[in-house]
């Protein structure tokens, strides 16, 4: 009697552990009986997912700050590498986090185990000879972008465009009475939505920032509330402590309702990263902000090809919303860019109209099921 279908998903980080959960969930669906295992967070857990290691311990982003992680980097890949080697999955699906997915494609390939990538590495930014890689190692990438698809297609790598994941959520209107008294808010109070990252590099960075920014902006409009976004892989507390380290009062931090918070608030600050699409779809005028150690950031910026950082900016084309970077990134740079969208409310509807646009472009609903329909069908066709 044959086993059934086993595929092992690696997802380093919350947005690919959001992504693990959605893809698992669909597997199940038409693959009742199938084994899934690997590495994410509790997200893919709740969704039936044997965790072999949690991502808790290798969300990490910038060249230098990878090294203080390394101890932990090499265990997960040990513990991922022994599980290919025991238990000797059908398929592996690694998600985004390319520099530790490659070195797991690697050892995959070497043990006769086949590769679908879901989420294309951002071979089209930077390090674009990555793509040859790719194409030795991988049966099909599975792509979220369209401009993605003549890409690789060029590079004669098997590709199909799923649509992002985004567009499955925030699209129902949400009772704002309703949802400001879950998260703790007056809703006849102006909202401002803060999002400091799904790292814990980001947040130690990202999130003093936005909340000096939060106590400029209250003295212009004391009638503000703040909503901060923790992401499940940002330990419970951290967040919290910087917040209450503050002398603001009216922030509420929370990991539920966001997306619909996003909806509901006049304006927000988002880390550069998969949160500035759910932001997109939700309409919401962001200021988008970035900050990383000074070596990475030189090396970044040296490696980098495009004109624009943040997702929506890239999908359009064109600067949409305002990127404050590195040493742009201050509390007084980010509250003049909130204050424009406070100040000029026909300027913020301007934003919302170009957001929609963005939206247009990333699909139709479905993303999970065509992902796994594609990843079924490569292994079927072992």
């Amino acid at each position: 009697m044959r086993r059934p279908l086993r595929i092992l998903l690696s997802a380093g980080e919350a947005s690919g552990d959001r992504l693990g959960a959605g893809l698992a969930r669909a597997l199940r669906e038409r693959a009742p009986g199938i084994e899934i295992m690997g590495m994410g967070g509790d997200e893919m857990a709740a969704a039936g997912v044997r965790l072999v290691q949690h991502a808790s311990e290798t969300a990490v982003v910038g060249f230098v700050e990878v090294l203080a992680h390394l101890p932990a980097l090499w265990r997960a890949m040990s513990r991922l590498q022994a599980a290919i080697e025991s238990e000797r999955p059908d398929l592996v699906v690694p998600i985004d986090f390319p520099d530790f997915n490659f070195r797991l494609v690697a050892r995959a390939r070497r043990a006769g185990v086949p590769v679908v990538y879901f989420v294309s590495p951002q071979v089209w930014a930077w390090r674009s000879g990555r793509v040859r890689k790719i194409r030795g190692w991988v049966r099909r990438i599975l792509v979220l972008f369209p401009f993605e698809v003549p890409f690789y297609e060029r590079a004669g790598v098997p590709v199909t465009f799923v649509g992002h994941p985004a567009i499955e959520s925030g699209l129902a209107p949400a009772d704002r009475a309703t949802v400001f008294a879950r998260a703790g808010l007056d809703p006849g109070r102006p909202l401002v939505a803060l999002l400091p990252g799904s790292r814990h590099s980001e947040v130690a960075r990202l999130l003093p920032v936005l909340l000096g920014a939060a106590a400029i902006l209250r003295k212009t409009w004391p009638e503000l509330q703040f909503a901060v976004a923790r992401a499940a892989t940002v330990g419970a507390g951290i967040v919290e402590s910087a917040v209450a380290g503050t002398d603001l009062s009216g922030i509420a931090v929370t990991t539920q309702d966001f997306s619909a918070l996003l909806g509901l608030a006049e304006a927000g600050v988002v880390a550069s990263g998969t949160a500035t699409l759910e932001a997109a779809l939700a309409g919401l005028p962001m200021v988008v902000v970035y900050r990383m150690g000074a070596v990475s950031w030189f090396i970044g910026r040296w490696l980098v090809k495009v004109d624009h950082v943040a997702l929506p900016n890239l999908i359009a084309g064109s600067r949409i919303v305002p990127e404050l970077l590195q040493d742009e990134c201050t509390p007084a740079n980010v509250a003049t860019a909130v204050g424009a969208y406070l100040d000029d409310p026909g300027r913020a509807g301007r934003i919302r109209r170009e957001l929609g646009e963005v939206r247009s472009r990333l699909g139709e609903p479905g993303v999970f099921g065509r992902a796994a329909d594609a990843i079924l069908g490569e292994a079927a066709s072992r």
